[in-house]
């Protein structure tokens, strides 16, 4: 039974129960939606190349199932993601530039299937975010931090560069934030993570959860079909000139939406005064 609006699902790490099929992921859909927990704690959750295939295809299966409405990323144990494995790193070093490339294009794979995921996702983000792990915050659709979460693009400190969460890093802070923190490599707090707009809401850990639910809550009073294209519109849109094929584009795209299935029963819905068919069912007194 789906709860009301404030209480739907939880992206509290420490109750996920892990997942029969992603050893360094933990999984757990409650109440339509998908909380994945990075579980590498130990490591910070940084990724090697078996995280990142682990979390491509659970992504995948996730955007797949029409029985979850919104996926949370979330980190066990002390912060949220390290970024990647310095052991792994240290290994790929000595690999040929083919396997180096084989690498990268899987860590951009994983981080364009988390961006162009058709449900919307939160990021949970407490303790640190480091490199990658900030490339994780960048490409969900809503971030959430905690006051005490720290930042930083740590690359050029190793003599490298933030290269594949780059595209999602500059849409999120733009290029003027972006020039300052990859060259720096400097650690920044989450109150600065929301000033540049790399998360859209801080609150003290101890709320962390409570902001993360009501937005869940949120979200499943939209429909489903219209967050999917709501997304895609914004891909189209964004970073294109007010010109008249992107005038005729948006004339195109709500004319279909309306003439939908879930058009036309949010639409009658709201006319009749009663809840759209895909929204939570209202609490009965005492429940």
């Amino acid at each position: 039974m789906v709860m009301r609006a404030k209480k739907v699902g939880t992206a509290k790490p420490a109750k996920a129960s892990r997942s029969p099929r992603a050893s360094l992921l933990e999984v757990t859909l409650r109440n339509a939606i998908a909380i994945i927990v990075l579980n590498r704690p130990d490591l910070h959750n940084a990724f090697n190349d078996t995280l990142i295939a682990e979390l491509t295809d659970t992504l995948s299966a996730l955007d797949g199932d029409e029985g979850v409405r919104a996926v949370v990323l979330a980190g066990a144990g002390k912060s949220f993601c390290a970024g990647a494995d310095l052991h792994w790193m240290k290994k790929m070093a000595g690999h040929s530039h083919a396997e180096n490339l084989a690498d990268a294009k899987a860590l951009a794979q994983m981080l364009r299937t988390l961006y162009g995921l058709s449900k919307p996702t939160i990021a949970r983000v407490h303790g640190t975010a480091m490199g990658g792990g900030v490339g994780l915050v960048a490409c969900c659709d809503i971030a959430i931090a905690a006051q005490e979460a720290s930042f930083a693009f740590s690359e050029g400190k190793l003599g490298l560069i933030p290269a594949t969460i780059a595209p999602y890093v500059i849409e999120a802070i733009g290029a003027r934030q972006a020039r300052r923190y990859f060259i720096t490599a400097e650690r920044f707090t989450a109150a600065e993570a929301f000033r540049i707009g790399l998360v859209h809401d801080i609150v003290p850990a101890i709320e962390l959860d409570a902001r993360v639910n009501e937005l869940l809550g949120a979200l499943l009073l939209a429909g489903p079909r219209a967050q999917m294209e709501c997304k895609a519109l914004i891909r189209g849109v964004a970073h294109r000139p007010i010109d008249a094929k992107v005038i005729a584009g948006t004339a195109e795209h709500i004319a279909a939406v309306r003439a939908s299935q879930e058009g036309r029963d949010g639409v009658a819905a709201f006319l009749g005064k009663r809840g759209a068919p895909w929204a939570p069912p209202e609490p009965t007194e005492g429940s």
